[in-house]
């Protein structure tokens, strides 16, 4: 096993006790946050995610912003590809997809300009880290290759760290948004 194979698998370790002891801490109102900078792009084609064991749902933002456009949850369509984004509005019938997280029974195919991501750690520089399977990295670069795409982290603020193991192939993220606050990777504080 390589160095950085082990350090991700640590920092993973640590970020995962994080997220479930914020989890279990958080109220209602997460997704306002995320909704204020939703906010900004109405009607701009969105991809969410339905949240799974501890993560913060982006659900309430969701629901809001397919009340002006298009919304997207992923489709793992297998091992080593980029994702799908199908069609997704509140009440449509879903059903169980891989790894737990649940997708649109009807599977209509739709391309975000917006990508919410989940994530298990992210840093204020934009790096993000991931559940390891890469597929949000794969797609991540599938679309910026044909059109600027904006990645937004969504986590509690407990999932930050100081600095993550990257490699050469994990996609920036062009903010990060937690309950409490919106990161833009690269600005000055305060």
């Amino acid at each position: 096993m390589s160095d950085l194979v082990a350090l991700k698998g640590a920092a993973r370790k640590a970020a995962f006790a994080r997220r479930a002891a914020a989890h279990a801490a958080a109220g209602p109102g997460r997704a306002g946050m995320l909704s204020s900078v939703l906010a900004g792009y109405r009607g701009v084609p969105l991809a969410g995610y339905w949240p799974i064991r501890t993560e913060i749902p982006p659900t309430a933002a969701l629901e809001e912003a397919a009340a002006h456009g298009p919304v997207g949850l992923p489709v793992i369509l297998g091992p080593g590809q980029p994702l799908r984004f199908a069609l997704w509005e509140p009440g449509c019938e879903m059903v169980a997809g891989e790894y737990g997280a649940h997708v649109p029974a009807r599977l209509e195919w739709m391309v975000p300009e917006i990508v919410i991501v989940p994530l298990v750690a992210f840093d204020r520089r934009g790096g993000r880290l991931g559940y390891g399977g890469g597929f949000y990295d794969r797609t991540l670069e599938a679309l910026r290759a044909q059109r600027a795409t904006l990645a937004v982290g969504y986590a509690y603020g407990a999932q930050e760290a100081e600095e993550l193991p990257l490699e050469a192939t994990d996609q920036p993220l062009d903010l990060i948004v937690t309950e409490r606050e919106v990161i833009v990777p690269g600005a000055l504080p305060g």
